[in-house]
């Protein structure tokens, strides 16, 4: 079921509040409370398990029945790997949630590669049937790793409650596409949360914000993108190359940070407070910085289950670089299966690599692979050239994320560099760019850096001096009408499209 959904919006998400609130409503009405009530027990923590099956079953089908599985195999092995404390165990639970992950989402892929090779030899190809791809897969399988990996480390309690461990795992905010949370952050939120007045205002502020950049910019700029990366290469101008390659970038960080938006405030609507997933990536400085901004849940998870474990920043620098690109190798391949992912990967990993090469002196402190390595610039025009330069590593590394095979990479990339001559398209880039993409493409570009929060802030803190006034009511109206402005526009942009999912949810 996608947040963007009619059936999610008006129907799924008021029923459940409704419902989840409704005893706590029962005990102020009655006058037994006089505070923000306390959420727990086995009440909303059913109610939030039951929705959240019917959520992924929606979508998902029979793979639910494989989720469920899923799900009770790693709360038993929580337990076994937490009584024995045997890496054994740990490995046999990690290397299961692996393999089940592999033969879904990697076994075409593989077999297309080794009947290319035995295609060349003149031998048998393989018979491999074509597997779908159960929803939010990988994000499910990361969160259940981190669970038993840190049972094993001491870092969290196996969960006796079948129904605490689930809920975790299967909590409908954040299981189809992040962010990846780990259980230890929210174990004690599974057993009491409260909400209050404030929790609901600001999830229901959050959730608005990021529908408005998934509906008014996401889905705008994804039209023209997904049309010009479709074009024949003789077509292909360079005018339409970068057309094209812009509004993938917004569109791919506006549907992913909208998505987390939306998840962290549907989060804080039912008691539950996830962790940042985006900050401000665009306005990096380095490819490393990028990566301190980008999908941070995904980011710190290679980091503390792959980097530091392979030695991080403690091993020699040859050792270093290595696993820098093993990371993000892995990295792009958790991505998709395909080359294309995997070079994008590989593209980050290299980079990565140059940046620590090039630095005087190797950052010191704790192990940390998105660590910079060395003393920031303190000159402008440096700092302006690292932005630069991060951004077209960033946008070049799109093309690979975003075309369908690297035949089409590369006819991109050579169209953008304006290498092959193109003929007369039946649209041109003007035809593109209409006052709706304009309008898409300058909000997005201001949205990517961090003007529009702190102007706000600034704002309020000119206006909040601890006493109502008429003007930090004005201040406030008007916070509240410009939600609204774009909660009607979202839904009217809604109603206008056709069916368009979030990006990551194909991960």
């Amino acid at each position: 079921m996608l947040f963007t959904e009619p059936t999610f919006l008006f129907l799924f998400l008021p029923l459940l509040l409704a419902l989840y609130f409704a005893p706590a409503a029962a005990r102020l009405a009655a006058g037994r409370a006089r505070s923000a009530p306390a959420i727990h027990g086995q009440y909303a923590n059913w109610l939030l398990l039951v929705a959240s099956v019917i959520f992924y079953a929606k979508g998902g089908g029979t793979f639910t029945w494989l989720m469920l599985a899923s799900i009770a195999f790693n709360y038993w092995m929580a337990i076994a790997v937490a009584m024995r404390g045997s890496s054994a165990w740990l490995a046999f639970a990690v290397a299961t949630n692996l393999i089940v992950l592999g033969i879904f989402k990697y076994a075409n892929f593989f077999a297309d590669n080794v009947n290319t090779l035995l295609l060349a030899l003149h031998a048998q190809p393989l018979v491999v049937p074509r597997l779908l791809l159960p929803i939010g897969i990988s994000f499910f399988t990361f969160h259940a790793i981190s669970y038993v990996v840190d049972v094993y480390r001491r870092d969290a309690t196996a969960q006796k409650s079948p129904v605490h461990a689930a809920l975790y795992l299967l909590l409908f905010p954040q299981l189809i596409a992040g962010p990846i949370i780990r259980y230890r952050d929210i174990a004690d939120q599974l057993a009491r949360r409260t909400v209050t007045i404030d929790d609901l205002a600001y999830g229901i502020r959050r959730f608005i914000i990021g529908l408005a950049k998934k509906v008014l910019i996401a889905n705008v700029v994804a039209g023209p993108a997904d049309r010009i990366f479709a074009m024949p290469f003789a077509q292909l101008s360079i005018g339409h190359a970068w057309l094209g390659l812009v509004c993938y970038t917004l569109q791919i960080y506006f549907d992913f940070s909208g998505y987390s938006d939306m998840a962290m405030g549907l989060g804080r609507m039912f008691g539950f407070r996830f962790p940042e997933n985006f900050r401000w990536p665009y306005i990096a400085a380095s490819v490393q910085d990028f990566w301190r901004r980008w999908h941070i849940s995904l980011s710190t998870w290679f980091r503390d289950y792959l980097y530091v474990p392979l030695g991080g920043n403690r091993v020699p620098p040859a050792r270093t670089y290595r696993n820098l690109v093993t990371i993000f190798f892995l990295c792009g391949l958790w991505h998709g299966a395909s080359w294309n992912f995997v070079l994008w990967g590989l593209w980050h990993g290299v980079f990565l690599v140059i940046e620590r090469v090039s630095t005087r002196r190797t950052a010191r402190g704790a192990d940390g692979m998105l660590m910079p390595g060395g003393r920031p610039s303190t000159s402008r025009a440096a700092a302006v050239g690292g932005h630069v330069y991060t951004l077209g590593v960033v946008m070049i590394g799109w093309v690979f994320f975003r075309a369908e095979t690297l035949t089409n990479a590369v006819g991109f990339l050579k169209a953008m560099a304006g290498l092959s001559p193109a003929a007369p398209a039946p649209f041109t880039v003007q035809w593109y760019l209409t006052p709706e993409l304009w309008l898409a493409l300058v909000t997005g570009a201001i949205g990517t850096t961090p003007w529009i929060p702190a102007l706000a802030a600034r704002v309020q803190a000119g206006v909040d001096d601890g006493r109502p006034t008429t003007r930090t009511r004005r201040v406030s109206a008007l916070g509240t009408v410009s939600l609204m402005v774009l909660l009607v526009a979202s839904i009217l942009q809604m109603a206008a499209r056709t069916y368009n999912p979030f990006i990551y949810f194909r991960f």
